[in-house]
């Protein structure tokens, strides 16, 4: 298993061009359904109970700068915006306890992203599309390297990327880009736009890298009531608050 430094190093390495190419093979064009934004269709059911599901929240990773972008553009504290990642976290009569790394986007009571919106029509948005995080700037895509997230839904289809590969690497995970379950696949997609889009994966791999480097170099056990999130900043409560000033 490679350390976070060598997978670090991988992720700078990464060529852009290649990364295209991979795009375009697979294709891609967003259709705005919103699936991935959403955490299902029965989410909060239509009222009757045999149709309401239970799926899991949506669950997207995003940074603490990230945060900060999002609250210097609109009126949003920072619960607003972010809650802590849910693994590792469970109910206790005393309230939510646990320790857990990272931050999610938002939801709402459905499970849904925050930021989401649907007009008349039922065509999605994301109300803050400009400043939306790196993984949602990048999704259906996602570069397979120790250290990376996956994002939410099955990875359908993959390309290696030529010339990405260690020497002595006996399978191609190391230099690959996996499409995750959307619609849009399979689609056309012009070159500047599959060149816009993989700029942003290779940024997205280094920055989820150097964000566990961070997590893991800052990472103190704590003993203390409620949630703790651990980010590449140190120890922070759900609000963000530091811990040692909390």
């Amino acid at each position: 298993m490679e350390s976070l430094e060598s997978e670090l190093e991988r992720a700078r390495d990464l060529d852009v061009a290649a990364l295209a190419d991979a795009i375009e093979t697979i294709g891609f064009e967003c259709t705005r359904c919103g699936a991935c934004c959403k955490a299902g269709e029965t989410a909060c059911g239509d009222g009757d109970s045999d149709t309401a599901g239970e799926p899991g929240p949506h669950t997207a990773t995003v940074f603490p700068d990230e945060i900060r972008q999002l609250q210097s553009t609109g009126d949003y504290d920072f619960r607003d915006i972010a809650r802590p990642m849910p693994y590792g976290i469970e109910e206790s009569p005393d309230g939510p306890q646990g320790e857990t790394f990272e931050w999610a986007l938002q939801t709402d009571d459905c499970g849904d992203c925050t930021f989401y919106a649907e007009d008349d029509d039922g065509v999605g948005a994301c109300t803050v599309h400009e400043d939306r995080p790196l993984i949602c700037r990048t999704y259906p895509f996602s570069v397979a390297l120790g250290g990376t997230s996956q994002p939410m839904g099955e990875a359908v289809d993959s390309v290696a990327l030529e010339g990405q590969r260690e020497a002595g690497d006996t399978d191609d995970e190391g230099g690959m880009v996996r499409a995750h379950e959307c619609e849009g696949l399979g689609r056309d997609i012009s070159r500047a736009d599959a060149e816009e889009l993989a700029a942003a994966l290779k940024e997205r791999a280094i920055r989820e890298l150097e964000e566990a480097v961070g997590v893991r170099d800052n990472y103190e056990p704590t003993d203390v009531d409620g949630v703790v999130v651990h980010d590449s900043e140190g120890q922070k409560r759900p609000d963000g608050t530091p811990l040692e000033d909390a």
